[in-house]
């Protein structure tokens, strides 16, 4: 039941099942630490030495993440394990967990039936990979979905898929295969939607181009809020270096995002709750916007964790409207579903 394991120094803490901190009772040594991080390592392609002082890998047969920096960048060894969620996950499982109420659920599956391009929001730890794997495990069969990521944490089985894990370089410095890298390839591959686990960097500047490729997005960014993180995106675009002016990149992120869904959790668990709370706290339709700023129209907000996920009351602007309502099966139409009075299969 344990989410995550800390490591700096000796001293040695986790997060258990119910999100509350602990520390290790039987006392480590620093070496004792290091040397634990080493046998998971070596079952890797990654290193932990003097030339390579930050590291990150999948560890224990793919199952959690390990991120671990040694001095000089660190006083000491400083490391975390994070276990991945592997069960498969489904927007109608984030209903059940009150994550999303129906008619928000039945949104973002309609939003997966087209090439829609959702950012994906929150502060770390609040469900955002979560939300992505159910978002990819709702897609049609005959999508082309191309998942990259810097450490694979999607695990989800569909049929006409393929996922891509940078690489960082080798011993002799040669080798790389960074995250933008894979974007720019996956262009090439005919997709219906690129996935990026987690934007950090250069690989949000090839997402300006997979609207000239008419290709959807969906990808996880760190911010505070769904308007932060449109900004975070431009940012981390602008660390190309591509010599874009930030309007222009502002504009082409404007006319390619459709929604924005943000996520958040407790700090610590409620009193008498069973564990952390991982909500979405709001969705938001971006408008293709006259000036330079992004324009946006919340479709469903919760005001704080706890508190229900309600319908604002509006709608997608016109064309994602008309996009979806192509996409639905039946004699189902937007508004329903919106109000959570008739529902697709989620």
């Amino acid at each position: 039941d344990i989410e995550e394991i800390f490591i700096e120094g000796s001293h040695v803490s986790y997060i258990d099942g119910s999100g509350r901190l602990k520390g290790v009772t039987e006392p480590t040594t620093e070496t004792e630490n290091r040397h634990i991080i080493n046998r998971l390592l070596s079952e890797t392609d990654r290193h932990l030495d003097t030339a390579n002082p930050i590291v990150q890998a999948r560890v224990l047969d793919g199952s959690a993440r390990l991120t671990a920096v040694i001095p000089p960048i660190a006083d000491a060894l400083s490391a975390t394990i994070r276990r991945y969620a592997l069960r498969r996950q489904t927007l109608a499982g984030l209903v059940d967990l009150n994550s999303l109420t129906p008619g928000a659920a039945g949104f973002l599956w309609a939003l997966m039936q087209t090439n829609a391009s959702t950012l994906l929001s929150g502060p770390p730890g609040a469900g955002k990979t979560s939300l992505l794997a159910a978002l990819v495990a709702a897609a049609p069969p005959n999508h082309c979905i191309r998942a990259v990521e810097e450490v694979r944490e999607l695990f989800v089985p569909i049929v006409h898929a393929s996922y891509y894990e940078s690489r960082p370089p080798s011993l002799a410095r040669s080798g790389e295969v960074a995250l933008r890298d894979l974007v720019k390839v996956v262009l090439a591959m005919r997709p219906d939607r690129i996935v990026v686990g987690e934007v950090r960097g250069a690989e949000a500047f090839e997402l300006t181009r997979a609207a000239n490729a008419g290709c959807g997005f969906a990808c996880t960014v760190h911010a505070n809020s769904a308007r932060d993180a449109l900004n975070a995106l431009v940012n981390a675009a602008m660390m190309a270096g591509e010599n874009v002016a930030e309007p222009v990149v502002r504009k082409v992120f404007s006319t390619t995002i459709d929604v924005v869904v943000h996520l958040d959790r407790d700090a610590v668990p409620p009193e008498g709750s069973s564990g952390l709370r991982r909500q979405v706290m709001e969705i938001l339709a971006v408008v293709p916007a006259m000036g330079d700023d992004f324009t946006t129209e919340p479709l469903f907000v919760r005001n704080s964790l706890g508190e229900p996920l309600q319908w604002t009351g509006a709608v997608p602007p016109a064309t994602t409207t008309h996009m979806l309502e192509r996409s639905l099966p039946g004699d189902l139409n937007l508004r329903d579903i919106l109000e959570g009075r008739r529902l697709p299969p989620i």
